[in-house]
């Protein structure tokens, strides 16, 4: 009988690997080259069976770090991007030369949150990976620390990685850490700290569950990961956290073996455009609504018209993204408007047969269509 996990992991196309710093270091920061090694052979392997592989990997940070005999790390910004400059080409050096001997091209792809915020960037973005993987390449992709400020970090590759997913509509994301998976508690804390095996919705509890801390070289700990399957699974990518230094574990788990925790998929999963909206883009403004035009969005999924706007804040531009609040403050959804910030302080409480009258024009009758809005579960 097939088991859930099965329904899920059969016939995958497309698969994203994320290794994180502490997988790819020895606990000084110098890179664990068997480990490096064996996951390549794995991935290649995997790769060999038809499946698209793109590969997120930290520890440019941690490579340099080794380099240039720190011991710890750094702690501002420059420190950290003058590591990242340094490890950057040693990672992918000894990525390329190994993935060749078995006969594999790579790229590398060094992405900023800045990539995924502008429409057009985040279109090109996807457009350059389809591409490779057309080509058979393995993209292998970092955060580009050496130039990035905290404005536009994605924060740590776990969320990286879940963009990534989303971004070229990946069937399954793998997440190799230093951790078997979830824990019902803390198993550093708790000798009776269950695995969590599967996980069907990512409920508060499951949330409670997960730690915060990182190793002293990685950034991500457990409520980056769950932040991540929320991310991978809303785009309709099932995503699963295993020990990366386990061997053969990327095999074991396209084998459908029972290891690690796994992150069902949503079925009905978020269009891109709106994923883009709830994830990727800078919110420029806010607009507060009354309770009828509340109603209308999360009810009856329709469009957010003039009249039942009260108030704005910020000021934004046509094509920005703004936030829509209730009357208590609570968001309630996202979208693109269709009317600048000082138009729709014009045009607020008005029914649409009046927009033109008052500012001259009338491009839409809606400030925000359903079609560029996501409303959220209050």
């Amino acid at each position: 009988m097939e088991t859930k996990r099965e329904r899920h992991l059969n016939n995958l196309k497309r698969v994203i690997v994320k290794i994180g710093t502490s997988t790819l270091t020895h606990s000084t920061g110098l890179l664990d080259l068997n480990r490096i090694e064996s996951i390549v052979r794995q991935l290649t392997n995997v790769h060999n069976q038809g499946i698209e592989i793109v590969l997120v990997s930290s520890g440019a940070i941690g490579a340099g770090m080794g380099k240039l005999g720190l011991k710890a790390r750094p702690k501002t910004i420059p420190e950290n991007q003058a590591a990242a400059a340094v490890g950057q080409g040693v990672l992918l050096h000894m990525y390329e030369k190994l993935f060749s001997e078995y006969g594999k091209t790579v790229a590398q792809i060094l992405l900023t949150k800045e990539d995924t915020l502008n429409r057009k960037r985040f279109l090109n973005a996807r457009n350059t990976f389809f591409t490779l993987l057309g080509q058979g390449v393995i993209p292998i992709v970092n955060e580009n620390d050496a130039v990035v400020v905290d404005e536009i970090k994605f924060g740590d590759n776990d969320t990286l990685s879940a963009m990534v997913a989303s971004l070229v509509e990946a069937d399954l994301l793998i997440l190799l850490s230093d951790i078997d998976g979830l824990y019902d508690s803390n198993p550093k804390e708790s000798k009776d700290a269950k695995l969590i095996s599967y996980v069907a919705d990512i409920t508060d509890d499951i949330k409670k569950a997960a730690g915060g801390a990182g190793t002293s070289f990685g950034t991500g700990g457990m409520v980056t990961k769950i932040k991540s399957a929320e991310i991978a699974v809303t785009a309709g990518v099932s995503m699963i956290i295993v020990n990366g230094s386990s061997p053969n574990i990327i095999n074991e788990v396209v084998d459908c073996k029972e290891v690690g925790t796994f992150f069902e998929a949503n079925q009905n999963p978020m269009q891109s455009r709106k994923r883009w909206i709830t994830y990727n883009a800078h919110i420029k403004g806010q607009i507060t609504i009354d309770d009828g035009a509340k109603k209308a969005l999360t009810e009856h999924r329709k469009s957010l018209l003039p009249a039942g706007i009260l108030s704005i804040a910020g000021r934004f531009e046509k094509g920005d993204i703004i936030s829509i609040i209730d009357g208590s403050g609570i968001e309630i959804a996202r979208g693109i408007t269709n009317y600048n910030s000082s138009e729709i302080d014009n045009i607020k409480g008005l029914k649409t047969a009046l927009i033109e009258e008052k500012i001259g024009y009338k491009s839409y009758d809606e400030v925000v269509h359903a079609d560029n809005l996501v409303t959220f579960d209050s």
